[in-house]
């Protein structure tokens, strides 16, 4: 008896391992990871199917469904503000414009004001002012909320905003913030916050999602004034932490209609954090004199698309006379890598800008495996000295740049929630273009003989670190 019922459960196993090969075959977004996840399957089920039902979920199917079909609740709403949105469209006559707005499935909105903001203290002093501003609601988002000195003033500007009559919404990533202590969020909630853990794996039927992540970071006040960027909170984005030393980002502050994008990505991940759909203000607001385009890209593995990648590789494309791009997590997919060694052949300047000191270990040595190739095409890939480098930004040309939190790598092309600002203004591409001059200026650059010259076993470790990328 007991040897059947052993054989039975060895048959179950390796049939579940069977028809998730045959999920694997129909879903997986590339073709690599297919045939990884199909031979793992049908060979070892019994390690790959719980590995595959926790890592290999190619879309986040909760995410999709509880957007809905158009005649529910938030669908209506915005087809009401979008209306409100049509004396603000800009026109893009350019095609390369075009291509982001399809991407978004958001508009070229005119009449914003974009500023720049570098580093930590201009970063938060900007983000704390504008909460103390707050008259009506303050939408709060973070990838990263630790429970230290700057965890404690984001708190204090909260709970005054709060006392003040202005609803707070907060949302976390349920990951990134695991180690947020209970006490910290009662506190919040305690003194009137809305507090709410973003949970990808919420609900029995989705409870194996867990290796997506809401990596946004977003801050919208009264619907007018919008912030995103590079910046979690926590005193090592100040520069306070002994391991990382200083920390180089960058954060962009928004005015202008181009805030009711930001305002929608939030709107809608807090519905799917709590069900509820919240009472915000969707009138745009301009008080700029010399305004300018911008598009906000929400990017996430609800997306029918692969947003964030394509993104990318549009910029890529688009570019006819420099790319420079920076991102603390270089691993991009292959098709990523062709683009950047043929616009290097182009005669395009493509600058990669990445740390010279990691904190992710395996994605520092995964780079090493395709550097030497992209390398020998032109690529100029550069490693920042000073400290710790965080910032995710694109300059195309002297005419667009985009500041938001998508890092190169497949985490936030395919499993990570993001957000993207895409502006197409010479002014400001002129700000970036001198910001990453300075920055420049602060890397050595890495040459061909430097990685090809490395030993025979930094270059195996660096080929078995890459085999983890679809999962870093």
């Amino acid at each position: 008896m007991a040897s059947w019922l052993f054989g039975l459960a060895i048959f179950l196993v390796h049939l579940l391992g069977f028809l998730s090969a045959i999920l694997a075959l129909l879903s997986s977004r590339t073709s690599q990871g297919a045939v990884a996840w199909i031979i793992s399957l049908v060979t070892i089920p019994y390690l790959a199917v719980p590995a595959y039902w926790i890592f290999g979920r190619p879309r986040f199917y909760g995410y999709v469904s509880a957007r809905g079909e158009r005649d529910t609740v938030l669908r209506r709403i915005l087809a009401r503000y979008r209306v409100r949105l049509e004396p603000f469209l800009a026109d893009a006559r350019d095609p390369d414009v075009r291509a982001v707005e399809q991407l978004a499935m958001m508009p070229l909105t005119s009449g914003n004001q974009a500023e720049l903001l570098i580093d930590g203290k201009a970063t938060f002093d900007s983000l704390f002012a504008g909460i103390d501003a707050a008259r009506e609601y303050v939408l709060i988002q973070f990838f990263i909320v630790r429970n230290d000195a700057l965890g404690h003033r984001l708190k204090d500007h909260l709970l005054q905003a709060s006392q003040r009559g202005v609803r707070v919404y907060f949302l976390y990533d349920e990951v990134g913030s695991r180690k947020l202590a209970e006490g910290y969020l009662h506190e919040l909630r305690g003194g009137g916050v809305e507090v709410s853990p973003f949970r990808s794996s919420r609900g029995f039927k989705h409870r194996f999602q867990l290796n997506f992540r809401n990596h946004r970071k977003i801050l919208v006040v009264d619907g007018d004034v919008g912030w995103l960027g590079g910046f979690n909170i926590g005193v090592e984005y100040l520069g306070q932490h002994p391991r990382h030393g200083p920390w180089r980002d960058t954060h962009l502050k928004l005015i202008g209609p181009s805030v009711l994008g930001l305002q929608e990505a939030f709107w809608e991940d807090w519905h799917w954090a709590t069900g509820d759909v919240i009472n915000l203000r969707w009138e745009p607001h301009v008080t700029c004199e010399e305004c300018q385009n911008v598009v906000i890209v929400p990017s996430g593995p609800a997306d029918r698309q692969e947003t964030a990648s394509l993104l990318v590789q549009h910029a890529i494309h688009s570019a006819h006379e420099r790319l420079w791009v920076t991102s603390p997590y270089f691993v991009p997919d292959q098709g990523v890598q062709d683009a950047l060694r043929l616009a290097a052949m182009r005669g395009v300047d493509v600058r990669i800008m990445i740390p010279e000191h990691p904190d992710h270990l395996l994605i520092y040595l995964s780079a090493f495996s395709f550097l030497p190739d992209m390398v020998r095409a032109g690529v100029k890939v550069y490693r920042y000295q000073p400290g710790f480098l965080h910032q995710k930004v694109i300059l195309i040309d002297d005419s667009a740049a985009s500041v938001g939190t998508v890092n190169l790598d497949n985490r936030s092309f395919r499993l990570n929630f993001e957000i993207t600002a895409f502006i197409p203004d010479r002014r400001f591409a002129a700000q970036v273009r001198l910001m990453l001059e300075r920055d420049f200026a602060d890397c050595r650059r890495i040459s061909y003989d430097e990685l090809e010259n490395r030993p025979l076993w930094s270059k195996l470790i660096s080929r078995a670190a890459y085999l983890t990328a679809p999962i870093q």
